[in-house]
């Protein structure tokens, strides 16, 4: 071994070590902290966060302005020989806050965005406005000549089952049988003969034409032409001018709906700046006519309020927030939950809400103003749903006006006009029975036709509790064509679109592979999320049907350890039964062929591929297991809780308006949870609110919060962009 060498030998052989001076990094030297004192205020003080600071400016700018106005009425008492009454100086913290433009109803805009309506108005309005969302351009063709007729069906076959499908028509078919044996049971009166009844009446009744002088309900349908002296005609017609355009009109218009299914419409929109200028066109027509804001120099002076769904897009809480700052130039936006407001409108502190719309259900259980993020469902079927079928059954029993179509304007009016009127889900209502309407065309004079049904009344409706008699083959078609999914700041390969345990068990029902966890998939739900404390099961619905109250036993070799990458199960039907098509016993939700010991576990995917699989998976499932599943996802495994949510469900929408709606759902829920049947309460909204504006109406009480931190300010947004909306929100965005 070599010992040390001197510097003198080293010098001799030329190998001295010398020092140029120059520093091994660029970097700035820091100098070590003193552990033993030092001292930070870092995000410790309220001015250095953004937030509070601007709020503390704003007070001390009212303040200011409240003693210049005080001031300023001073002197002018005085100087009009005046006493002045003596100022309550002595108002402190919790005295009421004097009025300001901020906390000014009147200066507030409430914005509820819908499939089919837009509900919009100022927070000191009573009741919304409604606006269809819909939006008329000059277009080579009508949407009526492009797509095919609504229902969809074969005009040029002979029998109603080759028109509208052998398998639709078993399905309708066993339907009408079900509702007898369930009529029966009730002892209801049912006649043999009432189909026959109704296809007899109605394949001999003519319409009855009535002149135009004869009808004093004429339509007033929108005039594409210029009026005299005011120049160029118009070219965009929205809301309720654009569905009374003349589908022979010329020049030709086009429909646009910007939102179809709760999504944004990318399936008929080419390009995303197409789809993104018709919504600023819908909204600033809207504000405009609607709202009688003329001058868009006074919009600063407003604030927004803005209702996004449950279970939203990111992307589309980013373009709303765009649009109403940095386009309409509002002050400030705030955003609220719709299941939050529909509570906040019907004065309850704890409910399971059920909104049911034009093209989507939406469920979730709110509690103390919070929505549960796993109890969140989202089903894309509704209204719109129940109309179409309601005509598609109608026509199978030979309806006398056979060439309806629901892409015409004038029909699709004159379909909506009848379900209104007709349709029901009391059993009570079921007769043969003769009506009439009247068919209104643009240029043609009015027809009368009589017509009988008999139980596609209250089918139509039902269909809520069996889905797949809907047209749902065209409801994913053009998804994320336009617009991709929204992913994580700090890792672009993770999706970050809100999820739900309760979706994700209602997807499961439909295609159980998209149960599978990726390993690196932080923003998964449930079991899938970072390991917590020990809780029950949430999708074990029932104990075994046997009513024991004892569990049913895996099969499985080991149980899962808490927290694992395991498949989560699927829900299961209630009260022991079960479809052919619905996952194995309780505690089994694996793969076929897999096991719970790892040698069967397909190969982990990545949180892209899997949030793909969900996307190609249209959720639906009846109604009532719907709820069921986002109660049980809600209480997580707390029947307490179960029984109380169970007892404050309530129902909301315009969907929910059919005559019945609640005591049907109640019985249905009552069905598959005996055990608790008397603990089931299915209610409409206080004081007997219409069920369509109560979403609004509650996002209005909302508004007039004097203390509320969740306003995003047009400086914030300039700063932060659409990140301020993690910020803001009163929720995890």
């Amino acid at each position: 071994m070599v010992g040390k060498v001197s510097e003198r030998v080293l010098l001799r052989e030329g190998l001295e070590r010398t020092d140029n001076g120059m520093k091994q990094t660029s970097w700035p030297d820091v100098a070590p902290i003193n552990q033993k004192n030092y001292y930070t205020d870092y995000m410790k003080r309220d001015d250095q966060i953004l937030s509070l600071r601007l709020q503390a400016e704003a007070n001390r700018d009212r303040l200011v302005q409240n003693a210049k106005d005080r001031d300023r009425a001073l002197n002018t008492s005085i100087a009009n020989g005046e006493v002045p009454l003596p100022d309550d100086e002595l108002q402190g913290d919790d005295g009421a806050a004097p009025p300001t433009a901020f906390l000014d109803p009147s200066k507030i805009i409430v914005i509820h965005p819908g499939s089919q309506n837009m509900r919009i108005g100022f927070a000191s309005d009573a009741l919304p406005k409604t606006v269809p969302m819909a939006l008329a351009t000059k277009y080579p063709q009508t949407e009526s000549e492009m797509y095919e007729a609504l229902p969809r069906r074969q005009f040029e076959e002979r029998t109603m089952e080759q028109q509208h499908g052998e398998e639709w028509s078993k399905k309708y078919q066993r339907m009408c049988g079900d509702l007898k044996i369930d009529m029966r049971a009730n002892k209801r009166k049912v006649l043999p003969n009432s189909k026959d009844l109704v296809v007899n009446f109605n394949r001999r009744t003519e319409p009855e034409v009535i002149s135009q002088h004869n009808d004093p309900l004429q339509i007033d349908w929108t005039d594409v032409k210029a009026p005299e002296g005011a120049g160029q005609a118009p070219t965009v017609f929205a809301g309720q001018q654009a569905l009374r355009v003349p589908d022979d009109s010329n020049p030709k218009f086009k429909l646009w709906w910007p939102i179809q299914h709760g999504w944004l419409n990318e399936d008929d929109y080419p390009t995303r700046a197409h789809l993104f200028n018709d919504l600023e066109s819908l909204l600033e027509r809207t504000f405009r006519f609607e709202l009688g804001l003329k001058r868009r120099a006074d919009w600063k002076q407003y604030s927004c309020v803005l209702i996004i769904p449950d279970l939203y897009d990111k992307r589309y809480v980013e373009l709303l927030l765009h649009l109403c700052i940095g386009l309409f130039e509002f002050s400030r936006v705030s955003f609220i939950q719709e299941s939050v407001a529909a509570t906040f409108g019907a004065g309850y502190t704890q409910a399971c809400v059920v909104d049911v719309g034009a093209q989507k259900t939406s469920i979730a259980c709110v509690e103390d103003g919070l929505c549960v993020e796993d109890s969140r469902i989202n089903l894309k079927y509704g209204g719109r749903d129940v109309t179409e079928t309601f005509v598609k059954m109608m026509l199978y029993d030979h309806f006398p006006y056979q060439e309806i179509n629901l892409r015409r304007r004038y029909d699709f009016l004159l379909a909506e006009e009848l379900k209104i009127k007709y349709c029901t889900l009391s059993q009570a209502n079921i007769s043969v029975q003769n009506y009439d309407f009247h068919l209104r065309a643009p240029n043609q004079p009015t027809r009368k036709y009589q017509f009988k049904c008999y139980d596609e009344v209250i089918l139509a409706p039902m269909g809520v509790y069996d889905p797949s008699i809907f047209d749902n083959s065209t409801k994913l078609r053009g998804r994320r064509k336009l617009m991709d999914r929204s992913y994580n700041a700090y890792d672009v390969e993770l999706p970050d679109d809100p999820t739900s345990a309760a979706q994700l068990a209602i997807l499961a029902l439909i295609q159980p592979s998209v149960t599978a966890t990726a390993a690196s998939f932080t923003g998964a739900p449930g079991e899938m999320a970072t390991p917590s404390k020990e809780r029950g099961q949430p999708f074990n619905f029932l104990a075994r049907p046997d009513g024991t109250g004892t569990p049913g036993t895996s099969k499985a070799p080991s149980p899962a350890p808490d927290g694992a990458s395991t498949p989560v199960p699927a829900p299961y039907l209630f009260g022991g039964s079960r479809d052919a098509n619905s996952p194995g016993p309780s505690g089994t939700g694996v793969f076929p062929g897999a096991s719970l010991d790892g040698a069967g576990l397909p190969p982990q995917r990545t949180a892209k591929s899997l949030a793909a699989e969900r996307d190609g998976v249209l959720p639906l499932a009846p109604l009532d297991i719907a709820i069921l599943t986002s109660i049980q996802n809600a209480a997580r495994g707390d029947e307490k809780k179960v029984r109380e949510l169970l007892g404050s469900i309530m129902v909301v929408g315009g969907g929910a308006k059919t005559p019945h709606f609640a005591p049907f759902l109640e019985d249905r829920l009552k069905g598959r949870r005996p055990d608790l049947a008397e603990r089931v309460l299915v209610s409409r909204s206080a004081r007997e609110m219409d069920e369509q504006v109560v979403v609004w109406k509650g996002a209005s009480v909302f508004a007039k919060l004097p203390t509320n931190d969740s306003w995003v300010t047009g400086y914030e947004y300039r700063m932060l962009g659409s990140r301020v909306v993690y910020h803001k929100v009163l929720w995890q965005y």
